[in-house]
Formats: structure tokens, sequence, C-alpha cells
């Protein structure tokens, strides 16, 4: 099969090559990946900042397609699946349900096991969740970290009418999660740097636009928009710059659903706003095979679109990785097409 490796911790370091076709063994399915979508795991990756990658390798983690064979047994294990299906596997095939474990994560698409940027991947049955209808492969492929996550931000505040959420940037979980939140019948308060990024925003449903460059005391915004109650859900993708005003946006009782990085992990905050305000602190590390199947019925119950801001040529896959690791300058999601 064809197949893109990753021979090193560089983002030049990608070549095209000819790989065994996989077989299917018990309780697996052979599946014939159609795309790939890129998250910031996978630049991680590629740049030697996420432990446990061994080269070369199969990058990127999610990824889409058809069942293209069943391995032994699979028929007998009651889930539905036959040859022709259009499937997006988990990202951690081993994390089934429930909460999550060292031995539930310890494996992981593009990472410690091959990834999507091939003609063919197996997998556990078990891992395997059902394409919404109305998605193509392009579109499905967004789905296993990105919606996971952002499903997952949005349950974890009990999100209903009247709910007010915070969202920083315009990347892949942000957009997922203000399409979560407009379904839930949530108000929406979006930050960005640029506006004809917040302009798209508005268009998908934010109700109200924060330029942080503009308005660099964001929180004093939301406190305003809010008549001081703030945030039920600060979704925090930005790390140690903006976390002590992710607290300071958040309402008596609200959450802070923190998953980002990109300005640094380390910080220093004051523990009162967290105690007198009794907020909730919630790390995450995308989710179990069980959460991706729930935001994917989700996205079919609503028709929620994914939005892909730019979908790349598998042959141009350092293009994409260099595209998202610039940072800032896209909006939703980046995709490979096999």
């Amino acid at each position: 099969m064809k197949a893109i490796q990753l021979t090193a911790s560089s983002l030049t370091a990608f070549r095209a090559t000819e790989l065994p076709d996989p077989k299917a063994g018990p309780g697996e399915v052979l599946v014939r990946l159609r795309a790939a979508a890129l998250n910031f795991a996978d630049v991680a990756v590629a740049t030697g900042a996420f432990p446990g990658a061994t080269f070369p390798m199969v990058p990127v983690a999610d990824g889409a397609g058809e069942v293209a064979a069943l391995g032994e047994g699979v028929d007998a294990m009651g889930l539905g699946l036959v040859v022709g299906d259009r499937v997006i596997p988990h990202f951690m095939p081993n994390w089934q349900d429930g909460a999550m474990t060292p031995r539930n994560i310890a494996a992981m698409r593009g990472i410690t096991l091959p990834g999507s940027l091939a003609d063919y991947v197996v997998v556990p049955a078990t891992s395997l969740v059902t394409l919404p209808a109305h998605l193509d492969f392009v579109q499905g492929a967004t789905l296993p970290i990105a919606a996971t996550t952002a499903w997952n931000a949005t349950r974890s505040a009990q999100l209903r009418p009247g709910s007010v959420v915070v969202l920083l940037g315009t990347g892949g979980v942000s957009i997922f999660a203000l399409q979560f939140a407009k379904a839930a019948g949530a108000t929406v308060i979006i930050a960005s740097s640029s506006d004809e990024k917040l302009e798209r925003a508005r268009q998908l449903g934010a109700d109200h636009l924060i330029n942080y460059r503009a308005t660099p005391a964001w929180d004093e915004q939301v406190l305003k928009l809010t008549e001081g109650r703030g945030a039920d859900l600060v979704v925090e993708t930005v790390g140690g710059a903006t976390f002590a005003r992710a607290l300071n946006a958040a309402a008596m009782g609200g959450t802070i659903f923190t998953i980002g990085f990109v300005s640094g992990s380390a910080i220093s905050i004051d523990l009162l706003p967290i105690i007198v305000k009794a907020l909730r602190i919630i790390g995450n590390s995308t989710g179990s095979a069980a959460d991706l199947a729930e935001a994917a019925r989700a996205i079919a119950a609503h028709r929620i679109v994914p939005v892909i801001d730019r979908v790349f040529d598998i042959a141009d896959t350092a293009a994409a990785y260099a595209e998202l690791s610039a940072g800032g300058r896209h909006f939703g999601k980046l995709a490979i097409a096999h």
C-alpha cells in the first residue's frame, strides 16, 4: 500500500513509500482510509515535543474511511459492521468507555500506532464510530480529537439555553465548541486577534466578538457583556498566558476546561478566585470511543458541518504541517485528502 512516513522528528522528514498491506486479525477491521485531519499533537510528534513516538512511522492521528474487510469474530460482536461502511477510527483505540486509565491511553494512532496517512489501517472493531451520513470523508476525519474534546467541554458544563460560553481562538476545538454550544442554546463569546475570523465566527452563530489585540483585558469585557456574572464555561485553549484571565471571566460555579498550552504550560495563579467562586478546573486529553460516538450522534442530529479551512493533497503533507505549525493562520481544521 502507499503511505507517507515520518522518518525523524522534523517537519521536513516526510517520505512517500510502499508498505505491506495490513491484515485484520481476530476482532479487528481493515479500514480503507480516505482522508486525514491535523491536530497540534501531530505537529508536536513531528517536532519531537510529544513523547513516545518512534521513527519511521505513519503519522496523523485522525482519519476516516470505509470498512474494507472484517477480521475473525467481528460478525459475532454485534456491532453491525459490514464491508463498505463509512467509519471513523478513534484516536486511542483501547479506550472504549469509562474513565481514563494508563492502559487505555497508551496506544495512540499516529504516535505509537500507525496513523492515517496510508491506504489502509487495521484497528479494533470496537474503536470504530459510524460517520454521520451528511458528512464526507474529509469532514469526518476532523472528528476524533477536536470534536470529541469540544463535546466533552460542552458536556462538562451541562450547557442549556441561557448558559454562557467563552472560547479562545478559532481553531478546531473552539469552532466545534461554538457549534455544539449553539446547538444547546447557549450564548457564545469568542475571542480572536483577527476581525476577519471573528466575522466568520459570527456567521456560525457567535453572539459576542472580542478582538483581544484591541481589548487585551478580554476577561473584563466578558464580565461587562454578562453584567458581571461571567461565563459558565471557558474553553481554555491557550495556556499560561491566558489562564488567570480565564479564571476572572468565569461565573460562580463555572468550569474552566483546559486543553491547550500553545503559550506555555507553566503558570502562577491566585487560588482565591478558584476557591471563592467554587470553580471547576478540568483537564482533558480527548475522550473515549463512546465520547466520539456521542459527539458524532450530536453532529448528525443537529446537522453540524465541520469547518475546514483548507484541504491538502497527501503529496503536500509537509506543506499541511507547515501551515498548522505556523499558528494562528487557519480557521477551524486543516485536512489531508488521499
